[in-house]
């Protein structure tokens, strides 16, 4: 197999694990637990399942690709240009979100996602669970979304666009599961600007920082929000 089929299998590979563990991870951990809500116990397990995937996905990468997980060679810059980045990416995403966010609202009249009423709940003062969860996110998201998926299908077509936009799409389809419109354009959008610096400047640390302090920060207001404004949230 050439190594742009390997690539198109891992990408293939990758996606259906992370939806797999998106859809079915948490009825299927259930099945041994027999939890008759969803609890912080059935989550963290739940989160767990998507490091096995990294774990997985490494290995691929090591035995069947036998090339360097980053494709692009990781670039070091200084910790002023880290705080301006993060800063200038968490400000994009949010007010940027926050924007298409408020169209779909007005477009649609769009109810709250039944996830995010589960997730009031359950993050309700759990600060582990907050902290592990968006740590979760931001590493697994970024190695998997950005690092490992965006420059093997910019290889695998030889485009630069392909690689942000079919990137991007991904990520946006992983987020359906919460069931909103709004859950799919906001990361779709997010997965753009992401993968738009990761191409230019090639530093996933950037990335993982950002993202988890916009789950963070998006996840400690949902703490002290009222649930009928939930939908304001970009999670």
């Amino acid at each position: 197999m050439s190594l742009n089929g390997r690539y198109s299998l891992g990408i293939i590979l990758t996606f259906v694990l992370l939806a797999a563990s998106m859809l079915f991870s948490i009825p299927t951990i259930n099945s041994f637990l027999n939890y008759k809500t969803l609890t912080s116990d059935l989550f963290f397990y739940d989160r767990l399942s998507l490091w096995l995937i990294l774990i997985l996905v490494l290995v691929y990468n090591f035995f069947i690709e036998n090339r360097s997980f980053f494709v692009w060679e990781e670039k070091k810059y200084t910790p002023l240009f880290y705080l301006g980045a993060v800063i200038s990416l968490y400000f994009i995403c949010v007010f940027g979100g926050a924007f298409l966010n408020a169209i779909i609202i007005f477009l649609t009249e769009e109810k709250v996602s039944k996830r995010l009423l589960e997730f009031k709940i359950l993050f309700n003062n759990n600060y582990f669970l907050i902290i592990f969860t968006c740590l979760t996110a931001g590493v697994i998201e970024e190695l998997l979304m950005r690092a490992y998926i965006q420059p093997r299908i910019e290889k695998i077509y030889n485009s630069p666009i392909m690689g942000v936009v079919g990137s991007a799409t991904l990520f946006g389809i992983l987020h359906s599961t919460y069931g909103t419109i709004g859950q799919v354009v906001i990361p779709f959008f997010i997965g753009i600007v992401f993968a738009l610096f990761y191409k230019k400047y090639s530093n996933i640390k950037i990335l993982i920082i950002c993202h988890f302090l916009i789950d963070f920060i998006s996840m400690m207001i949902m703490n002290f929000m009222d649930s009928k404004h939930l939908s304001l949230l970009n999670l």
